[in-house]
């Protein structure tokens, strides 16, 4: 006689320990496959404009574009230098830091350049354009009356400037 050994059937504990979804039938999952079809975008059109009172300027004889062909238009020329001839500018630097709090910049001088007190400079870079006299610089925080290009120096300056800004000495 051959004995049958019957397996116990386990239960899950997940099963009974579900919660419970509030909010009706909202809140309640969807099941099947029941699910709305994707609808086709179209794409919104502009109304078109009417040309009919509007008045076109003659065309030359025998200069035709096809239909849709783009007209070139003019570009804008590129920024210039600064309006103030090369010859009364002498290239001495280039910002390196701008302290926003302080107004203040930190300029590396090119070999044999020098600053003084008193000498008037221009700042140009992309959006910077402006000329100042120089009132303080500091080394260290000490001020100095002349500096030369292996001194790390600050100079406060009266409008905003950027790294890479070119720095010029204005001869006068």
């Amino acid at each position: 006689m051959a004995t049958r050994t019957t397996r116990k059937k386990v239960k899950s504990k997940a099963k009974g320990m579900r919660k419970k979804r509030t909010g009706g039938k909202a809140a309640r999952k969807k099941t099947g496959t029941s699910r709305k079809k994707a609808t086709k975008k179209t794409a919104i059109r502009a109304p078109r404009r009417s040309t009919a009172n509007k008045a076109k300027p003659p065309r030359p004889a025998g200069k035709s574009r096809p239909i849709g062909a783009r007209v070139p238009t003019a570009t804008k020329p590129l920024p210039s230098r600064p309006a103030t001839p090369i010859s009364l500018e002498q290239r001495i630097g280039v910002v390196t830091h701008y302290y926003s709090h302080l107004s203040v910049v930190a300029i590396q001088l090119e070999p044999g350049a020098t600053l003084r007190v008193g000498d008037v400079i221009h700042i140009w870079g992309h959006t910077s354009d402006f000329t100042q006299k120089v009132e303080s610089l500091e080394v260290n925080h000490a001020p100095v009356a002349e500096v030369g290009p292996k001194d790390d120096f600050g100079l406060k300056v009266i409008a905003h400037a950027r790294e890479h800004d070119v720095v010029f000495k204005v001869r006068s």
